[in-house]
């Protein structure tokens, strides 16, 4: 299962994407967790300590490596745009709590057009973790859409997009769903996360059409709390696990989730 977690930023898309590949390890599945964030903290969510995470370095800022494997530097401006990848999940990603995670980062220059070493490199990358069968791949997608722009996430089975319960959030799935269509992803899905009353829920439940719904998750202190802590939310809050899990449960239904051929 190949999944890209989306959403604005700041509605928790990390901690229900850490939450996620946790339950995946639990049960023995080998897990895959790419951090695709700028602002990379899926480490933390996951379990990772700040020592440990300092030493992490995005793939996209790895100059020797990206210079390497595209054959580009400052006085080579043609590259390859198929640089050998199948080697870097397994040499440069950190496991913890069953979990391995590899830091992408992200690309930093141009827009939607980009076409750059770092870009070649990012987009292989998650290209060759769609074929690693075996895998269950979260891919924690930086906040907003351009990934989508740059058609890095094309592989993947679904998209989930989490929302709160507002009218922006709303606004952000219609426009992932979109998106995702033109890249010949046909599975979005929403987790409305921080519900606080039934009124939010009736709210979400009038906007989001009930087949593309797998649940929500309620505001909690003790997910609040870890992160002030620099934990994972799977340590801190098993209410917070028990909706997520919920959820895991109707993804994993049969037909949710098509997979890849």
């Amino acid at each position: 299962m190949k999944i890209a977690i989306t959403g604005k930023g700041g509605v928790g898309k990390t901690t229900f994407a850490a939450t996620l590949a946790r339950l995946y390890a639990d049960e023995g599945r080998s897990v895959l967790a790419a951090d695709a964030d700028p602002d990379a903290n899926l480490g933390l969510a996951l379990g990772f300590d700040e020592e440990s995470l300092d030493e992490i370095v995005p793939i996209t800022k790895m100059r020797k490596l990206v210079q390497e494997r595209t054959g580009a530097d400052e006085f080579n401006k043609i590259f390859k745009l198929n640089p050998k990848v199948d080697d870097i999940p397994d040499k440069y990603a950190k496991k913890c709590n069953g979990v391995k995670l590899l830091v992408l980062g992200t690309v930093e220059t141009g827009g939607s057009g980009c076409v750059c070493p770092e870009h070649v490199m990012l987009k292989r990358i998650i290209n060759h973790l769609m074929l690693r069968s075996d895998d269950v791949v979260i891919l924690d997608m930086e906040a907003g859409l351009e990934h989508l722009g740059r058609g890095t996430t094309s592989g993947m089975d679904a998209f989930i997009v989490v929302i709160e319960p507002g009218a922006r959030s709303v606004q952000t799935y219609r426009n992932v769903k979109r998106l995702a269509d033109d890249l010949g992803v046909r599975q979005v899905y929403v987790v409305a996360n921080k519900v606080r009353d039934e009124k939010d829920e009736e709210f979400i439940r009038a906007k989001i059409p009930a087949e593309d719904l797998l649940g929500v998750v309620h505001y909690n202190i003790e997910v609040i709390d870890a992160d002030r802590n620099g934990s994972s939310p799977y340590d801190y809050s098993q209410g917070a696990v028990q909706e997520i899990r919920a959820i895991k449960e109707k993804l994993d239904a049969p037909g949710t989730v098509p997979r890849q051929a």
